[in-house]
C-alpha cells in the first residue's frame, strides 16, 4: 500500500502542476489581445484637453484695505450741551459747513460785555489824543489808555476763539455717516460726532514683498476687486511706495488711487489688488487641476492615442482608447485657474484634467469632457 502511494503521489503532483500551467499560460494564449474582446479589462474614463501655448502676462497679487483721500471723526473742541444739529446721515457736505453748534448764550453775553468794555477804551483812546495834540494830559496816560485797549481787545479775541470752538465745521468736502448725538446732549470735548470721509478720489493700501518692489513704479496700471461687488473691476493707477519696507515681514506699502464717482468702495472694505507687470509672452497653459503635485517633483498624466483614437482638431473631443503616461513637469506662474507649464510638455499633446486618482502608467483610458475644471485666467464668481 505504501509502494503504491508513493508511485501514485508524483504523478498526481505532475497532473496538477501541467493543469496550472497550462491555465496559466494555455489558456492566456488563446484569450484577445487587451481591449480586443469581451475579456479585456475595461479603460478608466478621464477628462482631458490638449495643451495650449498662450500669451502670459505676469500678475502681481496682492490684499490691502480701501482707504479714504481724507477720512476724519468729527468731534467738538471743548465740553457743552448740544444746541443744534444742522446735518443728516449719509449727507454729502463742503468745505466748512456747519455741522453742530454747542449752547453757547452765557458766552455770547460775555463776549459782548467784553466787546462794549474793548469799544468803550477806544473811544476814551481817540478823545485822550486830541487831549494830548492840545497838550491837556500827559504822554503817560495816553500810553496807559492805549494799554487798555490793547488788553480789552486782546480779551475779545480770546473769547471769540472760545465761541467758535462750540461751532463744529467740516474741515474737507466729504459725506457724512451716521449721526452720533442729539440734540441737549451734553457732550465732553473729543466725543465722537459722526464720521466724515472724501470718497471720490478714494485710495487702496496694500502690502508686496520686496522683492517684487523692482517690478513696480508709480502710475502702473491694477485691478481691483472687493467681495461687495463680485464681477465688477475697478481701475487703479499706483500712486506711492512707501520709502522703507517693515524690517519684520519684508514687505513694503503700497497705495494706488482710483476713480470713485458712483460712492461704490468704501473706507475699510478688503480689496484683492492685482498688477500686470512686464510684457506679455507665450506660454504653454494647463487647467491647474491637470497637475499632481508631489514633494518629488510635479506630474502629470498625458494620453497617447491608440491607432484608432482620434482627436478632433481646435477642440477637446476625443474618440476611441487612449493610453496612459506618466510625465514630470516643471510649473511655473498660476493666473486664475491656469498654470504655466515651463518644462516637460509641448503643445498639442493631451493632458488628463480629472479622474487621475485610478490611472497609472501604461493603462487605457477613453476621454468624456461632459464635466471639465474650470481653465479661466481671470474667473468670475457665479451665483448659483
Amino acid at each position: 500500500m505504501l509502494r503504491k502511494l508513493l508511485y501514485t503521489l508524483p504523478l498526481v503532483l505532475l497532473l496538477a502542476g501541467g493543469g496550472l500551467y497550462w491555465q496559466r499560460h494555455g489558456l492566456a494564449s488563446g484569450r484577445p489581445e487587451a481591449g480586443a474582446g469581451a475579456g479585456a479589462a475595461a479603460p478608466e474614463t478621464v477628462a482631458a484637453t490638449v495643451a495650449q501655448t498662450q500669451p502670459w502676462q505676469t500678475t502681481l497679487r496682492a490684499t490691502g484695505e480701501v482707504r479714504a483721500v481724507q477720512g476724519a471723526d468729527m468731534s467738538a473742541e471743548v465740553s457743552g450741551i448740544v444746541d443744534s444739529i444742522s446735518f443728516t446721515s449719509g449727507q454729502d457736505v463742503g468745505a466748512g459747513t456747519v455741522l453742530l453748534r454747542l449752547r453757547a448764550n452765557d458766552d455770547e453775553a460775555h463776549l459782548a460785555q467784553l466787546q462794549a468794555a474793548a469799544d468803550l477804551a477806544n473811544a476814551n483812546l481817540a478823545r485822550d489824543r486830541r487831549q494830548f495834540d492840545a497838550q491837556a494830559i500827559s504822554r503817560a496816560t495816553l500810553d496807559a489808555d492805549e494799554s487798555t485797549l490793547r488788553s480789552d481787545q486782546a480779551q475779545v479775541a480770546a473769547f471769540k476763539a472760545v465761541t467758535v470752538e462750540k461751532i463744529v465745521r467740516a474741515p474737507f468736502a466729504g459725506r457724512i455717516g451716521v449721526r452720533l448725538v442729539d440734540v441737549g446732549q451734553y457732550l465732553t470735548a473729543g466725543t465722537p460726532i459722526v464720521t466724515l470721509q472724501a470718497l471720490d478720489p478714494i485710495y487702496v493700501d496694500f502690502n508686496i514683498q520686496q522683492q517684487a518692489l523692482s517690478q513696480l513704479q508709480p502710475g502702473l496700471l491694477a485691478d481691483v476687486h472687493v467681495d461687495a461687488w463680485p464681477g465688477r473691476v475697478f481701475q487703479a493707477h499706483i500712486n506711492s511706495i512707501n520709502s522703507r519696507v517693515d524690517s519684520a515681514s519684508r514687505m513694503v506699502m503700497v497705495r494706488a488711487q482710483l476713480d470713485n464717482h458712483d460712492h461704490a468702495l468704501l473706507p475699510g472694505m478688503f480689496a484683492v489688488v492685482e498688477i500686470r507687470t512686464g510684457t506679455p509672452r507665450p506660454l504653454l497653459t494647463l487647467p491647474q487641476a491637470a497637475i499632481s503635485y508631489n514633494p518629488y517633483g510635479d506630474f502629470v498624466y498625458v494620453l497617447q492615442p491608440d491607432p484608432h483614437a482620434t482627436v478632433a482638431a481646435g477642440s477637446d473631443r476625443f474618440a476611441g482608447r487612449f493610453t496612459v503616461r506618466t510625465r514630470v513637469v516643471q510649473a511655473g506662474a498660476t493666473r486664475g485657474d491656469q498654470v504655466a507649464i515651463l518644462r516637460g510638455l509641448q503643445a498639442g499633446e493631451i493632458v488628463v484634467t480629472a479622474g487621475q486618482v485610478k490611472l497609472r502608467d501604461g493603462i487605457q483610458a477613453v476621454v468624456n469632457n461632459v464635466v471639465q475644471p474650470g481653465s479661466e485666467p481671470a474667473p468670475q464668481p457665479v451665483d448659483e
